[in-house]
């Protein structure tokens, strides 16, 4: 009799917790973006970063990124977007956030990141995402060149439509380099959970 028992009390736990575990995925954040070349979806990560998902969730809930580009695109490295319109003229900010690069999330093809200057405390809107393993942006120590870059989220669908906008001919434009010369635009980007 003690046997079963035991059975079904692992049985029930082992349920219970892949229900949690299943529960817990669906109520990671998704944004869909609506780009020019087509549209992705990214899966922010409240759980590990959830100062940067709150942050990007917040810009994309106020309508921020629509109309704003891709303004740096590099092959092989990353396309970074959510700072410029089609005037090419820099939006304004909310205050900068806290850099949650020592979250454990690594910069792997396909992870969104927040853009930031030499301050590791600087983010504000723009993210960038990577298209290879780029392990160099990872946090290393809380130092000024140890910082890294805050992994927050991931592109789950659409990742075609990221890898198109580094096939996009590149130039020199408002004082900054490898901008697309066509404008890669996010028309939309909304809250799909």
């Amino acid at each position: 009799m003690r046997n079963p028992l035991v059975y079904l009390m692992l049985f029930l736990f082992s349920t219970l917790s892949f229900a949690t575990e299943k529960q817990m995925s669906d109520t990671q954040t998704k944004v869909k973006m609506t780009t020019s070349l087509g549209t992705f979806v990214i899966q922010l990560d409240n759980a590990k970063a959830p100062v940067s998902a709150a942050n990007f969730a917040e810009y994309v809930k106020s309508g921020f990124y629509n109309g704003t580009i891709f303004h740096r695109v590099i092959p092989g490295f990353m396309a970074q977007g959510g700072g410029f319109d089609t005037s090419f003229a820099q939006k304004e900010t909310k205050a900068p956030i806290k850099n949650e690069a020592d979250n454990g999330l690594k910069n792997k093809r396909g992870t969104l990141a927040m853009a930031r200057t030499n301050d590791p405390n600087s983010a504000t809107a723009q993210f960038f995402i990577n298209y290879k393993d780029n392990s160099f942006l990872d946090h290393t120590s809380p130092t000024p060149s140890g910082w890294g870059y805050a992994v927050f989220g991931e592109v789950i669908e659409g990742m075609e439509v990221v890898d198109e906008m580094a096939k996009q001919p590149t130039g020199n434009r408002g004082g900054h380099q490898d901008v697309p010369k066509t404008d890669i635009v996010i028309e939309k980007a909304e809250i799909i959970e």
